[in-house]
């Protein structure tokens, strides 16, 4: 049996929960490392004194969490690196929050843009300044064509901001990046389209060149000014589009 002293007994409230809280402080500590396999049902379930039904329910929470992986014949395994559906429960937590969470999702969105503008900057290389400006050229030809082509425009526009935020190096900051871009997702799109339909798509390509000219220059002064100019926000939306 391994030794597994560091996962402590819990009392019989939320049992499920306070299984995936030891779980999970013993993943903080360092006591199980990615990669780990996890002691079995029957031995978790003796070292911290709950059923076995109990752990086998935190398993499940914490493999669709992504944080355990189930290997057939081998046992379950603490995962390695992300897993995208780490991504959809704060995705549901934010869609399912009561307070009316636009004009905070709004100030999320700058908060994150800035700071991976920030860290991206801190090192970035030529190569990765080259791609930049190829990611910026595209959306420029793409925005060109016209209402016909707001797709590939919308397409670009998120490549050039993909290509920043991977200039970061951090897959933590990556995967909040994502969270955030997934759940702006409308508002950006809805963006782009009309921006291109009113005859301003220069104007959008105009903003996106200036963040490019600052991620070059590395120029922190007015980041958030210019980022929150790439938002156009006198652009009406709907109750709905919000």
């Amino acid at each position: 049996m391994q030794n597994i002293s560091y996962l402590k007994k819990v009392n019989s409230e939320s049992v499920v929960q306070q299984v995936i809280n030891a779980l999970t402080e013993a993943m903080l500590n360092r006591e199980l490392r990615p990669g780990d396999k996890i002691p079995t049902e029957a031995e978790l379930a003796e070292s911290m004194g709950v059923g076995r039904n109990s752990i086998r329910e935190a398993i499940k929470i914490l493999v669709y969490l992504g944080v355990l992986e189930i290997r057939r014949a081998e046992g379950t395994f603490v995962c390695e690196g992300f897993s995208e559906s780490m991504i959809d429960p704060m995705i549901y937590g934010i869609i399912l929050d009561k307070e009316d969470s636009y004009e905070n999702l709004m100030e999320l969105r700058e908060l994150i843009e800035v700071g991976v503008m920030q860290l991206a900057m801190q090192k970035i290389q030529e190569a990765d300044l080259h791609t930049l400006k190829e990611k910026l050229n595209r959306m420029e030809k793409e925005i060109e064509k016209g209402p016909e082509n707001v797709e590939n425009a919308f397409l670009a526009d998120n490549e050039f901001h993909n290509t920043i935020s991977d200039m970061g190096k951090n897959p933590l900051v990556n995967k909040i990046n994502q969270v955030v871009r997934v759940l702006t997702y409308s508002m950006r799109m809805k963006t782009v389209e009309t921006m291109i339909k009113t005859g301003r798509g220069r104007e959008l390509f105009e903003a996106h060149q200036k963040i490019y000219e600052m991620m070059a220059n590395k120029v922190t002064d007015n980041l958030n000014t210019a980022v929150r100019k790439t938002y156009f926000a006198d652009i009406p939306f709907t109750d709905t589009e919000k």
